[in-house]
């Protein structure tokens, strides 16, 4: 565990602010982990971003009149750093008892807090209770291989469990089942990942071991889904890969990781357990 992980406001008490205050925001450089990983920073062999829901966000108008809305945030994949989920659940809640004379006026504060943080400019999108309800739930659409009537034995990371199977595929492959935990709390982090693929076709049964070897692992989500991704690129023929995941809220926020190796619409697709 890094140092500066351990500097976080992750397992500690903290004192929840209720007035605006930026310099709660902890950044996380990517490269520690990116390296281990076998990846060049500075030479990505994926694009992508993450996307944050937040369902506990609130200010006060111009009157003093509190309003309840839900944010959209998305991170670059490429940006030197990603922002710690605790304290960026501060720093939204910092804005509980400040006072601003529009949305927009919030939208571009945000904008410009979390693009320092990250070291890239981060998209932001307010909208109302009206408009994140007419977003719906949807279905994460594929081959759902938690059916599968297997044994499974191993909870610890074990990326030599996928095993390829015969011939070419064009496919999308879908578990409920992703199981991560918080590398400093130990808290579960609980996810649903959807591979899309098109190359060398990937063995079902090794692909839900592998997918369930995350039960005991500890990292951060958008980590996870790098190591899914790059497991995935050096074991198997790919023309083209994209893996993303959607998180259970946690914190009145859900991370939504995807990488790509070419630029695939982004699923921005809200699941049940969100």
């Amino acid at each position: 565990m890094s140092e500066l992980v351990n500097a976080s406001p992750l397992g500690k008490v903290s004192e929840y602010q209720t007035h605006y205050n930026p310099e709660l925001l902890f950044p996380i450089p990517r490269k520690e982990k990116q390296k281990e990983l076998g990846l060049d920073p500075e030479d990505l062999p994926f694009v992508g971003s993450d996307v944050w829901f937040a369902y506990e966000l609130s200010w006060l108008n111009s009157k003093g009149k509190p309003l309840a809305m839900v944010g959209r945030f998305e991170l670059p994949c490429n940006s030197p750093s990603l922002i710690e989920s605790k304290s960026f659940k501060l720093y939204l809640n910092s804005f509980n008892q400040s006072a601003f004379d529009s949305v927009e006026a919030v939208q571009n504060l945000m904008v410009k807090d979390l693009s320092a943080a990250a070291g890239a400019t981060v998209g932001v999108k307010l909208m109302t209770i009206a408009e994140m309800e007419s977003f719906g739930f949807h279905h994460a659409e594929g081959v759902e291989v938690d059916q599968l009537d297997i044994s499974i034995d191993c909870y610890d990371y074990s990326p030599d469990l996928l095993q390829r199977a015969e011939g070419q595929k064009e496919e999308v492959l879908v578990s409920h089942l992703l199981k991560s935990n918080c590398p400093v709390t130990g808290q579960p982090d609980w996810g649903t990942v959807v591979v899309e693929y098109k190359g060398q076709a990937i063995d079902h049964e090794s692909f839900l071991r592998f997918i369930c070897s995350f039960r005991g692992h500890q990292e951060f989500h958008e980590q996870c889904v790098e190591r899914v991704f790059t497991e995935i690129r050096s074991r198997f023929e790919m023309e083209e890969l994209t893996v993303y995941a959607r998180y259970v809220r946690r914190g009145g926020l859900d991370i939504n990781p995807w990488r790509s190796t070419h630029q695939a619409e982004q699923k921005d697709v809200r699941l049940i357990r969100q």
